[in-house]
């Protein structure tokens, strides 16, 4: 006995699938930058940025690490682009945050206070530019336990010396406007 179908049970159907097709890939449209695809310009700009290679006076670069290193993130939504440094400071944790507020600030940066402080891991974070333009800036404080982990033993040796700390700037693909902390 064959199975019927009604007309209209299968129009439904149809009209069903072709909508969620069509919503689903019409959500890909939405933004050209889902992906890390053509963000080259944006990634060097990021790079280029003059924080990242402005120090405090004493502060050098593990013999571990290997300068800027930068990357583009598009597992989770919007493409996010990040460029970074780590640095050992031979002085306190203060220090280097005074030396990169006045830094951030002179160069047109806002300070945006950390609304739950994380037990000093996180240092400052700053934002610069409007939508289109929007960047983020960020000073954290390893431990000394998560860079041996992650970094090997040597690593730690020198970070034991002094303040060791990592400065990064960050970016959606398209400059959209973004926070630190939310």
């Amino acid at each position: 006995m064959p199975i019927r179908i009604r007309p209209g049970r299968a129009a439904a159907l149809l009209l069903s699938a072709a909508i969620v097709a069509g919503g689903l890939s019409g959500c890909s449209f939405l933004s050209p930058f889902k992906t890390c695809e053509g963000t080259g310009a944006r990634m060097k700009e990021l790079v280029s940025l003059p924080l990242l290679s402005s120090p405090p006076p004493g502060a050098s670069a593990p013999r571990t690490f290997d300068g800027v290193y930068s990357e583009c993130a598009d597992d989770s939504g919007d493409a996010w682009l990040s460029a970074g440094r780590t640095y050992v400071y031979p002085g306190t944790r203060q220090e280097v945050l005074d030396h990169y507020r006045k830094a951030a600030e002179a160069d047109g940066w806002r300070f945006e206070p950390e609304r739950t402080p994380d037990q000093g891991r996180f240092g400052s974070c700053f934002t610069k530019g409007g939508d289109g333009q929007a960047k983020v800036f960020t000073l954290s404080f390893p431990p000394v336990r998560l860079l041996t982990e992650f970094y090997g033993p040597g690593a730690a040796a020198e970070f034991a010396t002094g303040a060791g700390f990592e400065i990064t700037v960050g970016s959606e693909a398209d400059g959209a406007e973004t926070s630190c902390w939310s």
